[in-house]
């Protein structure tokens, strides 16, 4: 059975406490994006991933600034993510990509800086993230991290940088749990988030999940939340409907068995299985 439960905490590998379940937003705009992100604020939310790409930054501060004003939670409370998009990459453009998105935030600092994506054909991601390093030591970032990198360019980052990114958000999600990829960062001790966990919707149709969700008395998105966080990582799931949002939150209190688990990891091994989304190593 499910019950409600505050999202637990994995801690990072420079001890800062990040919530194990937040809300991406992408594609949450305008004023129908901001009554949601304070929606889930409300719901019990305390994670916020957004990016300078996702165009959103202003409505994401905004939520927060509000919700913090009416005494619904504080700054100290919450971990907000943002992220340097390809054209924000090198050694003077991150800070001062940075420098906006904390405008349009309105925010003192944020928790986590990622470098988007590697866009390896450029070659400014080491830079970028040694820029990100640099921001962290100026107080302006707790954690600082990546997203999108694949072996070869995370272990670079690391070697070249003398930092180990504190997280790496890939895409993740039954039928392309990112095995192998699980074990670089568990060597490197790099914690995994998981963006578009539930696979656009499309991996819940699968009758394994729809079983294990039965079986346990959830949903197959529960299921598929609470299966990625098994394996140690963060999911960020979007959602825009109230329903989804708090079903989404109470996936913390899902119980899943060591059988379950296995099988529902077995499914990078269906037939139609895998990567949904880009290939960073071609993005």
């Amino acid at each position: 059975m499910v019950s409600m439960t505050p999202a637990p905490t994995l801690t990072l590998n420079d001890g800062t406490e990040i919530p194990q379940i937040g809300l991406g937003t992408w594609q949450l705009t305008g004023e129908e994006g901001y009554r949601v992100i304070r929606e889930a604020l409300s719901l019990g939310y305390r994670h916020l991933d957004t990016a300078s790409a996702y165009g959103n930054e202003e409505i994401v501060g905004r939520a927060v600034r509000d919700a913090v004003a009416a005494g619904e939670v504080t700054r100290g409370e919450l971990f907000i993510t943002t992220k340097a998009w390809q054209d924000e990459q090198g050694a003077e453009a991150t800070p001062d990509a940075f420098r906006r998105s904390l405008d349009r935030l309105g925010l003192d600092y944020v928790d986590l800086y990622l470098v988007h994506w590697p866009h390896e054909r450029q070659g400014r991601y080491v830079e970028a993230f040694e820029a990100i390093a640099r921001l962290q030591g100026l107080g302006l970032v707790q954690s600082v991290g990546v997203a999108n990198f694949y072996e070869s360019v995370l272990r670079e980052v690391a070697g070249e940088v003398g930092v180990v990114p504190a997280t790496n958000q890939v895409e993740l999600h039954p039928g392309f749990s990112q095995a192998a990829l699980r074990e670089v960062h568990a060597e490197l001790g790099v914690t995994t988030v998981a963006w578009s966990p539930l696979g656009r919707g499309e991996v819940l149709a699968h009758r394994e999940l729809d079983r294990v969700a039965r079986e346990v008395g959830a949903t197959p998105a529960q299921v598929a939340l609470r299966w990625a966080m098994s394996l140690g990582c963060v999911v960020i799931p979007k959602s825009a409907r109230s329903v989804r949002l708090s079903q989404n939150l109470a996936a913390a209190g899902v119980r899943l068995t060591r059988e379950q688990i296995l099988a529902i990891s077995a499914l990078d091994d269906a037939e139609g299985s895998g990567r949904i989304f880009e290939d960073p190593r071609r993005f």
